[in-house]
């Protein structure tokens, strides 16, 4: 019994220690720069600045459909799977358009320029200048679904409506968190604003 105790107290130590070093790697992480132009009670309002992307349209709808193979394209190239072998410091939130086909994307570092980038060598990556843009944000914590997406996606707009803010109909989910981190995960359904 005491071997499985002392098993069993390593096991949740080791585990612990991982959970907190990735939340110490998320504070080095670079992020979507952005300003926050008002706070309202359940979102609010951001105004962002014109970043580059790359990007990957997949024929797939929804997060459980396209998330998996999304994020592996584009890990995949920032991870050297392009003509020079490049590695590309990964960046935060990962970006998922919410329309009838899905947009996945991933900020490029703003040391790059478009023209500094290696080539993909997997078809489909490409890369998308987003202007300056504002926009509406509502947070929830834990593991993203479709149906948590669906959910804050309409309790966004329904407060939106409810304060007579104008918006558009283009709708991203944003993930904060690798896949492996449990403690301290963040999303957040985006809208568009008119």
């Amino acid at each position: 019994m005491k071997i499985i105790t002392t098993t069993l107290l390593a096991i949740l130590l080791v585990f612990t220690f991982i959970q907190l070093y990735f939340i110490y790697l998320q504070r080095n992480i670079e992020t979507y720069p952005y300003v926050v132009k008002k706070k309202y009670k359940q979102f609010e309002i951001r105004s962002y600045e014109t970043t580059l992307f790359t990007s990957v349209r997949l024929s797939t709808k929804g997060y459980k459909n396209s998330s998996s193979k999304g994020f592996s394209m584009l890990a995949g190239y920032i991870f050297g799977n392009n003509e020079r072998n490049e590695k590309i410091a990964m960046t935060s939130p990962v970006s998922m358009s919410l329309e009838d086909s899905t947009t996945m994307m991933f900020m490029v570092p703003k040391k790059f320029k478009k023209d500094m980038l290696p080539k993909p060598n997997q078809a489909g990556i490409e890369f998308k200048q987003e202007p300056a843009k504002t926009l509406a944000a509502i947070s929830f914590s834990g593991w993203a679904n479709d149906t948590k997406i669906e959910k804050y996606k309409q309790l966004l707009k329904a407060a939106l409506d409810a304060e007579g803010i104008k918006y558009t109909n283009q709708c991203y989910f944003f993930g904060y968190n690798a896949p492996y981190e449990i403690f301290n995960r963040k999303n957040e359904i985006i809208v568009e604003l008119q």
